[in-house]
Formats: C-alpha cells, sequence, structure tokens
C-alpha cells in the first residue's frame, strides 16, 4: 500500500526541488535589485560571515583590498539590502547542501528498492551542487559577467529539473500509477523527437534571456525604447529596427529567440494533439506540451509589460522577477516532458533496462 506522502523517501527530492526554486527566485531578485556584486570577496562578504556592512565598513574594505573594487567604482556603497539578498542566497545554497547529502545518503540505503540508477542521480546533483557554488564564486570573480550569468541560471536550472526527475521515478517505483505510465510504444516513439526539440529551444531561449538580462541591451534597457508600442512590440518604433544602437542587436536576438521557440512550441504541441486523437491515448502528453506553450505565452506578456511599464528612471522589478519565473519554470516544465517520455519507455514490456 502506497505510504502517506510525509513517509515516502520521495518526498525528499520534492523538498529540495522547492529549495532549488527558492534559491532561483532570490537569485533573480539579486539581478533586478543589480546587487550581484554587493558582496565582493567569496565566500565570505567584505570580509565577514554576516551581512550588516555599512558604508564606513564598505569604504574601509575598497582602501584594503582594492583590487575587488567592482564595476561601479570605489565611490558606490551598497544598501543593506543589496548585500543582505547577496548574503541570503549564499546562505540558502549552504542549507541546501545538508538535505543534498542526506539525499544521497537515503538513496543508498534503498538503493535495493530504487535501483543504482537514482543512487547515481543524486550524486550527480551533489556534484553539480558543488559546481554551481564554484560557478557562484566564478560569477563574484567576474563581476557578473553576461557569460557567467547565464552559466550561473543554466547550472541551477538543470539541477532543479534532476530533482524534479528523480521525484517522479521514485514514486513511479513507489507504485504511482500514472496513466502516461501505460502509453504505447507506437505514440512515445513519434513524439521523441519532438519533445528533445521542445526541451532543447527552451533551454536555449533561456539562456539567451539570461545573457540578455546581463547586459546594457536587457538591464538597463539601453537596446529598445520603452512604452507601447514603440518598445514594445516594436523597437525603437519599428518591427525591424537598425541593429547599429547599442545594445539593441541583443534585444532583437532575444525577441528573435522568443519567436522561434513559439513557433516550435504551437507547432509541436498541435502535432502532440493530433496523433493523442489518432491513437486515442497520450492525453496526458498532449497537456504537458500545452502547458509548456501555454508558460512561454505567458512569459511573452510578462517580458513585454516589462518595458511597456518602464519609465525613464525605472523599470518594474516585480515584471523582471516574475519574467525570470516563468521562464524557468518553461524549461522545467519541457524537461517534465522529456522524464514521462523517459518513464513511459522504461515501463514498455520489452524494455530490461533498469533505472
Amino acid at each position: 500500500m502506497d505510504q502517506p506522502w510525509w513517509k515516502r523517501p520521495s518526498t525528499l527530492p520534492l523538498v529540495l526541488t522547492a529549495m532549488a526554486i527558492l534559491i532561483i527566485i532570490v537569485g533573480g531578485t539579486i539581478r533586478i535589485n543589480d546587487a550581484g556584486e554587493s558582496c565582493p570577496d567569496w565566500p565570505q562578504c567584505f570580509g565577514t560571515w554576516g551581512f550588516t556592512v555599512d558604508e564606513a565598513e564598505q569604504t574601509a574594505y575598497w582602501e584594503e583590498h582594492p583590487d575587488q573594487v567592482d564595476s561601479r567604482g570605489p565611490d558606490h556603497r551598497y544598501t543593506m539590502f543589496e548585500i543582505f539578498v547577496e548574503w541570503f542566497h549564499r546562505m540558502l545554497v549552504g542549507i541546501i547542501a545538508v538535505p543534498i547529502l542526506l539525499n544521497v545518503y537515503v538513496a543508498n540505503k534503498k538503493k535495493k528498492t530504487y535501483g543504482d540508477g537514482l543512487r547515481n542521480l543524486t550524486i550527480v546533483s551533489a556534484v553539480l551542487l558543488v559546481v554551481q557554488a564554484i560557478a557562484g564564486a566564478v560569477t563574484v570573480h567576474f563581476d557578473n559577467a553576461d557569460w557567467t550569468v547565464a552559466l550561473h541560471l543554466s547550472l541551477a536550472s538543470i539541477f532543479t529539473s534532476l530533482l524534479v526527475w528523480q521525484y517522479m521515478a521514485m514514486r513511479v517505483t513507489e507504485g504511482t500509477d500514472w496513466k502516461f505510465i501505460h502509453t504505447s510504444k507506437a505514440f512515445l516513439d513519434k513524439q521523441k523527437k519532438r519533445f528533445i526539440g521542445i526541451t532543447s529551444s527552451v533551454f536555449i531561449l533561456l539562456i539567451l534571456g539570461a545573457w540578455v538580462s546581463s547586459t546594457a541591451g536587457g538591464q538597463y534597457n539601453q537596446g529598445c525604447s520603452i512604452g507601447f508600442p514603440n518598445g514594445w512590440p516594436q523597437c525603437q518604433g519599428k518591427f525591424f529596427p537598425s541593429i547599429d544602437g547599442p545594445g539593441i542587436l541583443v534585444q532583437m536576438l532575444h525577441r528573435f529567440g522568443a519567436g522561434v521557440v513559439g513557433v516550435v512550441l504551437i507547432l509541436s504541441s498541435a502535432r502532440v494533439r493530433v496523433d493523442s486523437r489518432d491513437f486515442n491515448e497520450g492525453e496526458g502528453f498532449s497537456k504537458a506540451a500545452e502547458a509548456v506553450t501555454g508558460l512561454w505565452i505567458l512569459n511573452v506578456f510578462v517580458g513585454g509589460m516589462y518595458i511597456v511599464f518602464a519609465n525613464a528612471n525605472e523599470f518594474p522589478e516585480s515584471f523582471s522577477l516574475l519574467h525570470l519565473v516563468f521562464g524557468v519554470a518553461s524549461f522545467i516544465a519541457a524537461a517534465v516532458t522529456l522524464m514521462m517520455l523517459r518513464l513511459a519507455t522504461l515501463a514498455q514490456p520489452d524494455v530490461t533496462e533498469e533505472e
């Protein structure tokens, strides 16, 4: 008989998934407040383990460590909130390390039940967390260079997806009877390339979005103008503006990429829906593909509102954070379609591979 949810070993990766999402949200808060350099050293912050660093202490630190002055110069002073969110982000990464190690221990202890594959997956997750910490240090060292921000977010999204994969695989082993698991091999084989295309395209768009957000063309909107319709959906009052202006190229690459991904998602989800009707099965896969498409549509709207509601002095930070959250959610939802495909394939009678 299936255990209550609080007694299942699969609850641990689910909790870890929630913690990972919280870390991503806090990381997004750091970016939209331009606080990514508010702790110049790592793993400490201004040479301390706390976040209460006033302006005088910042001045003293810059004088003692002139080589760590960031791109804003030695005269810039960070607010307590900016320092706190960076400090809190690092603390959360440290806290999650404890249940991640527990996750490895539980999976190893119960490998006879869940198999070596899931035990190895927990080890990969633990290693990826260490890599994430290193990527965070690299991001600080290079003063939030665009490629470091994209790397950091990409690794965090992959890390979260692995935890979701562990949860789903463990639930199947624990006896959950999701309908999609019983889908025929013929239907699954027809969807494989589509779901790979959906997931890879959304992932590329996520990387592109992170790159845009950390450049002048995205973070400070020095590319396209603001307001409706000149800033969005147009750029500088044109749908095809000259890319000679500063930041316009990265803005248009992001928008063009979003458009291409949208075409892929809409066509793919439509084909999955048709196949679902033709095969009289696979409704779960169709709904999953449509969910990814729906998140993409919603995120395009949120991204547009970020520009529409901006003014000459500031941009709506809440829309920026939502844009990040929906972007990550789109990738995780797309990755879930591949996880569903994998679990259903493993459940086929002629498959002997164990997870």
